[in-house]
């Protein structure tokens, strides 16, 4: 699994890349991922911005690629 964090202006986008053998889950791994790391981001800035929002959680690609 590969987590990037891009800071904005006013916010931060996460990104997922997931991989698996299995038959099916790995964009629940992906969401679960991305899910985490902007839960840490909040916990670790809400003493900072009581307003945050996480918002648009979603998966924006799944591929049945041949794992390499």
């Amino acid at each position: 699994m590969k987590i990037d964090i891009k800071l904005l202006k006013h916010g931060v986008t996460v990104g997922c890349t997931a991989r698996t053998v299995a038959q099916t889950g790995v964009e629940m791994e992906a969401l679960t991922g991305v899910s985490v790391a902007l839960l840490t981001i909040y916990d670790m800035c809400k003493a900072v911005d009581k307003k945050m929002v996480i918002s648009d959680v979603q998966l924006l690609e799944k591929s049945k690629r041949a794992v390499e």
